[in-house]
């Protein structure tokens, strides 16, 4: 392991980052959000009438305008199709978003083509299985404090937040001290 550097983070967390992963996030041009579980709780909440909702949490909000504002492109990949998913990221101005996949990694290698990126420029952050598949393709693979085991195991950086709960932010955060510094 090489040296660790210590980052303080908006949100009172702090974590040991590796050299590694201070390279990677140095590189982080752009970012891939997975929905249920990152940027919701995971749980999904329906009406008598069958419609969909979700809760956004707004310190994520904040995190992603914030990473634009920096010139980090942010896009959103789901395996499920949902309106609330195409109003939050119209709220947020995120144009690249891609739902109702099986394989995600079709939706990866479009984002990636059309705004010039080296995989290893992507970071992604996720929650389950359906996300291994971008993580054995990005630079930075990001797991939720609440992601299944084998997620975890594959992850260059494991959150302290939950998703849905500001792991969105805390990333952001991270990421933007380390690029300021």
């Amino acid at each position: 392991m090489g040296r660790l550097h210590r980052v303080e983070i908006y949100l009172m967390t702090s974590f040991e980052v590796t050299a590694l992963v201070r390279a990677k996030l140095e590189a982080t041009r752009a970012l891939v959000l997975d929905v249920d579980g990152v940027m919701t709780t995971g749980v999904i909440t329906m009406d008598d009438h069958g419609n969909e909702l979700k809760t956004f949490h707004v310190h994520d909000g904040y995190g992603i305008y914030a990473l634009m504002q920096r010139g980090i492109r942010v896009a959103i990949i789901s395996g499920r199709r949902s309106a609330a998913v195409e109003r939050r990221a119209r709220e947020l101005n995120i144009t690249d978003v891609y739902q109702g996949l099986k394989d995600k990694s079709i939706a990866l290698a479009e984002f990636a083509s059309l705004h010039g990126l080296n995989y290893l420029e992507i970071a992604h952050i996720g929650d389950d299985i359906p996300d291994l598949v971008l993580f054995e393709h990005v630079g930075l693979a990001v797991a939720v404090a609440n992601a299944v085991p084998r997620l975890k195991e594959c992850a260059d950086l494991i959150l302290t937040r939950s998703g849905g709960d500001g792991a969105i932010r805390e990333f952001s955060d991270l990421l933007l001290s380390v690029q300021r510094a």
